[in-house]
């Protein structure tokens, strides 16, 4: 099959696309770059494909967007635009209404608007259609529309392409079913690929997953130059949380304009702008928790200039398209790339925008986390094919019974191993194909060097005397890289380091608030009688809610928390600043008990009987039992990366010992070290209600998150 548009003619499109782009942007002066008219040229003109690796700002979607009228006017069927985040579609509907551009999206938020547009499509009357990289992979969307789509569009897009690549910063699986499209497409249709952020690397890899079976040749590379000339970047290292938070409160209004303040993780987010707000500043948090609803709004408070500044995770990332004055990010990224990324965010249709690190302590320990959640063992995935192969579909929530690997990690696995077509989701869940698989041990041990080195390179970011900008460029393999003149290293920007004491007071008391809910666990896992356990549906006997000193991502406690708890750390007595921290937590909860119940720990034993004890003289009541080891061969954190392998283990390892009738009728405290995934406190809570008590109140020092 090949396209039925008609050809266009050289010099009347160009003449053509400068019409369009005048439309586009609203200005009777404007004028395609030669860069900007070569990416159109290859796909309205000759229908090549084309990867476009430019700097935010260079005006990407100006490309397909006028490609997309010349194409249109030829004739041409709708252009598809793979796009990973809401936020961006938004953005982008937006750009092409003010063009007179049909644009509609298909995503997880309007699934009762998919039948009219699919209606809309077939009649005619869509120029753009927006999806996301997941609709790619959804079965009905996969085996009903994406053919159809396949054969009739004018322009495939695939938005920050990067994700394509497995050395991308931001490498996402359903990105990879786009490989299985671009090889579905009839001849003539033009393909586009963009991105802010790829080094020469990623640059590769993309440009030879758009040749397909093609000669690499036959894809057109435009890479351009990655200075961002209105962004003044600098490090700021203050020695603590403190300071930190201060530093935000007294420099905040006089940062210029609306901007964004990064953060590692969500709970960051809160603390930082829960802090920031009573110092007097109009902020709000942002994150992937945060509902679609209010993220919308968010965002358009942010465009408009009604708050001074987002308080975000990286949720709030790619394509986000603002004039946006500031970025300072609480905590360092893990790699040069995704820094640049985020700090891209800034500096748009301004002259002037100031990009502030304050690096942390901890940062590492983050990093360290994410970079656990890489691709899994071959004997992990080997078991899910196993299992897939003997029971036939299977929901990810059933697997999690027969293979020990979170909700998230397992997920991600299904879809690479879909994409190398080892499995397919299908409707129920996911099936075996029986194809032959190989497990690329290489590939992944390639991948994880790299973030290692990516690691490293960040930490000399932050040491580095020589230009920042130059720095980051060079890390993304720009040829054009020299010094900026505009960074706090070539003396184009001075930061305040001032801080006051009234700020830094504030600050404290915030840090040093203890106390974090603790909720109960309402749910049992899906499928646990795979497993042999006859328990589903709602628990009954559910804890109260509790209390823990702090989490351990927390900026205050967190950090003393985590220290504490680190394997390396010795068993021991609880330290005297956490003593005095559970008290204050005591003092502002106010628990009504009458016995206490400890935990048994393998690793902290002496840390928990500690605490127990204690506890016991201060609120004068006895320690009566414990939710005792029973099974020692069971690991302590046996099962502890998903739901369901974590109750079979907490079953078999520990059960709740305590003296005749001690717990009848009584209020008890159920008292341990912290809390990963609350089913060691939800099995016991369980255990003491059926032996008689009357309400169970978890409290713990530390949650993981």
């Amino acid at each position: 099959m090949t396209s039925t548009a008609q050809p266009l003619q050289r010099t009347p499109a160009r003449d053509s696309a400068e019409r369009q782009l005048r439309s586009l942007v609203g200005r009777d002066d404007a004028v395609l770059r030669e860069d900007q008219w070569s990416a159109i040229e290859a796909l309205a003109v000759d229908r090549r494909r084309a990867l476009v690796v430019q700097r935010t700002g260079w005006g990407k979607s100006a490309v397909y967007f006028v490609a997309t009228l010349l194409l249109r006017e030829a004739g041409a069927g709708p252009t598809v635009i793979v796009s990973p985040l809401l936020a961006l579609m938004r953005n982008q509907i937006a750009a092409a209404e003010r063009a007179g551009i049909r644009a509609v999206t298909i995503n997880s938020t309007n699934n009762e608007q998919w039948e009219p547009i699919h209606a809309a499509i077939n009649n005619g009357e869509v120029d753009v259609l927006l999806v996301s990289p997941e609709r790619l992979n959804n079965p009905g969307f996969r085996d009903e529309v994406l053919p159809r789509l396949a054969a009739t569009c004018g322009l495939l897009v695939v938005d920050e392409a990067h994700c394509i690549s497995d050395w991308g910063h931001d490498f996402r699986p359903d990105y990879r079913r786009i490989r299985t499209l671009l090889d579905e497409l009839p001849t003539g249709i033009p393909v586009l690929a963009t991105t802010a952020t790829a080094n020469a690397r990623v640059t590769g890899d993309v440009a030879e997953q758009l040749s397909g079976s093609r000669q690499l040749d036959d894809v057109l590379v435009l890479r351009g130059t990655l200075d961002r000339e209105s962004l003044r970047l600098g490090v700021l290292k203050l020695k603590t949380p403190e300071q930190r938070l201060a530093w935000l409160a007294d420099h905040l209004a006089t940062q210029p304009g609306s901007g964004i303040i990064y953060c590692l993780t969500v709970a960051a987010t809160q603390e930082v702008s829960a802090y920031l707000r009573q110092r007097g500043h109009e902020v709000a948090a942002y994150s992937g928790q945060t509902e679609a609803e209010e993220r919308h709004r968010l965002e358009a408070d942010l465009v408009a200039g009604r708050v001074k500044a987002l308080v975000a995770t990286s949720a709030l990332g790619m394509g986000f398209d603002a004039t946006l004055g500031f970025v300072v990010n609480l905590g360092a990224p893990s790699s040069p790339v995704a820094y640049y990324q985020q700090v891209g965010r800034a500096g748009r249709g301004t002259d002037d925008a100031v990009v502030t690190l304050l690096p942390q302590p901890e940062d590492r320990d983050i990093w360290a986390y994410f970079a656990s959640l890489a691709f899994p063992r071959e004997e992990q995935v080997r078991q899910t094919l196993e299992v897939l192969a003997a029971q036939g579909t299977m929901s990810t929530a059933g697997l999690e019974t027969y293979v020990d690997l979170s909700r998230n990690r397992l997920e991600t696995m299904l879809k690479v191993l879909d994409v190398d077509g080892a499995v397919r989701r299908v409707r129920g869940g996911w099936e075996a194909t029986g194809q032959p698989w190989t497990y690329d041990a290489e590939r992944y041990a390639r991948v994880t060097e790299a973030r290692e080195r990516e690691q490293a390179a960040m930490r000399a970011y932050l040491d580095t005397d020589l230009c920042r900008m130059r720095y980051l460029r060079e890390q993304l393999d720009d040829p054009e890289a020299v010094d900026c003149g505009r960074c706090d290293n070539c003396g184009g920007l001075t930061l305040d380091a001032a801080i006051s004491e009234d700020a830094i007071e504030a600050a404290q008391q915030q840090l040093s608030r203890p106390g974090v809910p603790v909720e109960p666990r309402k749910m049992w896992p899906t499928a646990l009688a795979n497993l042999g356990i006859e328990l589903k549906g709602k628990i009954s006997g559910q804890a109260e809610t509790g209390r823990a000193v702090a989490r351990l991502t927390d900026l205050g406690h967190g950090q003393q928390l985590r220290e504490l708890l680190r394997d390396d750390t010795p068993d021991g007595p609880v330290p005297v600043p956490l003593v005095q921290a559970v008290i204050q937590v005591l003092g502002d909860w106010r628990p009504s008990v009458d016995a206490i119940v400890v935990v048994e720990s393998t690793r902290r034993g002496a840390l928990t009987h500690d605490l127990a004890e204690g506890l016991s003289r201060y609120l004068k009541v006895p320690v009566v039992g414990s939710f005792a080891i029973v099974d020692a061969d069971v690991p302590p954190g046996a099962g502890a990366t998903n739901s369901a392998q974590r109750v079979a283990a907490v079953r078999r390892r520990s059960r709740i010992l305590v003296d005749d009738d001690s717990v009848q009728d009584r209020r008890v405290l159920l008292v341990d070290d912290q809390v990963n995934t609350g089913w060691s406190l939800t099995l016991a809570a369980q255990q003491l209600r059926d032996a008689g008590a009357s309400a169970v109140m978890p409290l713990v020092l530390a949650v993981q998150a």
